[in-house]
């Protein structure tokens, strides 16, 4: 959830950390700092809030001038933003920063107390930089080792020993950190943009190994202190992509990035007209076989999720379950050898989803991965991998993934009802021609932005709003809802439009928005009826529906239409306006669309 970085090499210290940290700065945080050695000691600097405090600090106070040390960027789990509980954390003789959580601090504080320790932040990072420095005895090493055997929970550090000044040691578990390759230089990061400046070249360090890094080399051993080799990996990632090109926001770039990033993921996998997932090992004897599907994802992507069990569940005829994967873990779900438990993550590192891919393994089911990072810790202990290509997705609120993991869904569920003999070759060939001419379409959605914008306009002033749907309508209006609350900070909730009378409706009073979708055929009429339910008690009606839809007069206030596709494919372009809803609802507030107040890019905690 948060950024690490560190350097060793020529360069001036400070300014390569500040700048890699700033490259990180989507994953969400509140706090930043660094520790840079200086004159043969550690030197700390950090402040409350966004980067340019921390920046502002040092050019009015002091620059630390080294040639190696470490950064980070904090997003609060223990004790409030600020620049007590800002990392680096340490003592005299170790300085650390930490993404993850230790779910034993207290017992590990408690310790260090009867050994004189004391205590400045309440942060669970400082207990183990104190633990670090009660193990030290002038081998590094064997202190992280110690420390690890007595650490429980998830990390992922970078550590500077006052007696090593020209060297960063860094180790990890359930947390990501890859360790940058330059000439004559090197570094450590939560994740490759921070380095991409400087250089393509990366390790991937594996749980529990540990690193040595210095400007001139890299070591690594396990936790038994044998020697690793290790494969240096090369990133590929366009520098162009991580900026804003041109775009206001990184949210409004990703939007319109969707046309292309949709067209790259799903072109490959067509065959003769036919999709193929084979890549993956994902065959047609396989798909017959599979007797239920269990999708595992968090927030958008488990709505990319919702979006594939409606879609396999109709034409597969193949029973699927949708699972939060923070509930998936502890509800003891009844898996079998012969189900198949699909995973999506952005990421590719989200911690909850991490953990039912293992639960699942456990169990027997073999794991399919739909990911975004190549190399990521669930993309490396699936059984099998699908990588979507929306490239580096820099907002924190989550678009060109969704599209991309939809269109993945949409390629499994064609695949698997003609392996299951649900539709024919030519129904096949049919649904995925449809699928390859949704790029174009998508471009063509893009023109209701003005139309968004003016609808935007009339939502900014709301305290509370509904979105509903049926069907395919239900799982995108769970989408529109999280978009707009996440980034607009307006209270917003989704619900099956059937369930209104269930009571929902009583929240429903005059002037209150309600955003419905309806773009269902054969729900059409029920859905009317629901919107008149509200529009009767005061409610103020948007619709998003396909071009063409007739309503009768005075039941819509504002209308956003799409282009038509046949319903199963609606969900493709129907997230264009909620996405666009929601962007310029926040720009119009005057907030921080990119990179909302408590959210984080990347959760790798629970």
């Amino acid at each position: 959830m948060c950024g690490i970085v560190g350097y060793a090499g020529d360069r001036d210290c400070t300014e390569v950390l500040l700048d890699s940290l700033t490259k990180l700065e989507y994953r969400g945080y509140d706090s930043a700092g660094i520790a840079v050695f200086e004159n043969g000691k550690i030197t700390v600097e950090k402040s409350k809030g966004e980067l340019k405090n921390l920046r502002k600090k040092i050019e009015e106070n002091y620059k630390p001038e080294g040639h190696c040390g470490i950064g980070h960027t904090r997003w609060a789990t223990h004790g409030e933003p600020s620049d007590i509980n800002s990392h680096p954390h340490g003592s005299k003789r170790v300085s650390i920063v930490h993404n993850g959580i230790i779910e034993n601090y207290k017992d590990i504080k408690k310790f260090l107390a009867r050994k004189g320790y004391t205590f400045e932040s309440e942060t669970d990072t400082e207990t183990v930089a104190k633990l670090l420095d009660y193990y030290y005895h002038g081998d590094p090493i064997d202190a992280i080792i110690k420390t690890l055997a007595d650490v429980r929970g998830a990390y992922a550090l970078g550590i500077l020993f006052k007696d090593y000044p020209d060297c960063i040691f860094s180790v990890r578990k359930d947390s990501p950190l890859i360790i940058g390759v330059g000439e004559n230089e090197n570094f450590i990061a939560s994740d490759v943009p921070a380095i991409l400046q400087y250089t393509r070249k990366y390790y991937l360090l594996e749980e529990n190994e540990i690193a040595t890094i210095k400007a001139d080399r890299v070591e690594f051993c396990d936790i038994h202190r044998q020697e690793l080799i290790k494969e240096v990996q090369e990133s590929n990632l366009d520098m162009d992509a991580a900026e804003k090109g041109g775009y206001e926001h990184f949210m409004l770039k990703e939007i319109h990035e969707q046309t292309n990033a949709v067209k790259t993921t799903i072109a490959p996998r067509i065959v003769n007209g036919m999709p193929d997932l084979s890549e993956c090992g994902l065959s047609i004897e396989k798909l017959k076989k599979y007797r239920k599907l269990f999708i595992v994802a968090c927030g958008t992507a488990m709505h990319a999720g919702m979006v594939g069990k409606y879609v396999i569940e109709k034409l597969a005829r193949t029973e699927v379950t949708v699972d939060i994967a923070s509930e998936f873990r502890y509800r003891d779900p009844i898996i079998e050898k012969e189900d198949l438990v699909i995973v999506i993550s952005q990421s590719g590192e989200t911690a909850d989803t991490k953990a039912a891919l293992h639960l699942a393994h456990d169990r027997g089911a073999k794991v399919l991965a739909v990911v975004n990072v190549k190399g990521s810790s669930i993309a490396r202990e699936a059984d099998m991998v699908l990588y979507t290509h929306a490239g580096p997705e820099i907002s924190v609120a989550s678009t060109k993934a969704f599209s991309v993991q939809m269109s993945v869904m949409y390629l499994l569920a064609f695949e698997m009802a003609y392996a299951k003999g649900h539709i024919d070759e030519a129904e096949c060939k049919r649904l995925t021609a449809a699928l390859t001419d949704i790029p174009e379409k998508i471009e063509q959605t893009m023109q209701c932005e003005k139309k968004c914008k003016y609808v935007a306009s009339k939502l900014i002033t709301a305290t509370s709003l509904l979105y509903i749907g049926r069907g395919l309508d239900y799982a995108l209006s769970m989408e529109g809802s999280l978009k707009l609350k996440e980034i607009s900070y307006i209270h917003s909730e989704s619900y099956a439009a059937g369930e209104l009378k269930h009571g929902t409706i009583s929240l429903v009073e005059d002037g209150m928005p309600v955003i419905s979708v309806a773009t269902q055929s054969d729900l059409m009429e029920k859905m009317v009826s629901n919107i008149v339910e509200v529009k009767s008690r005061g409610a103020f009606t948007i619709t998003v529906c396909k071009e063409g839809t007739e309503f009768s007069d005075g039941i819509m206030d504002e209308i956003i239409e799409v282009p038509a596709l046949e319903d199963v494919l609606m969900p493709m372009l129907t997230v264009i306006p909620l996405q666009l809803v929601a962007y310029y609802t926040t720009v119009l507030k005057g907030l921080n669309v990119d990179k909302p107040r408590n959210l984080a890019k990347s959760v790798t905690v629970e």
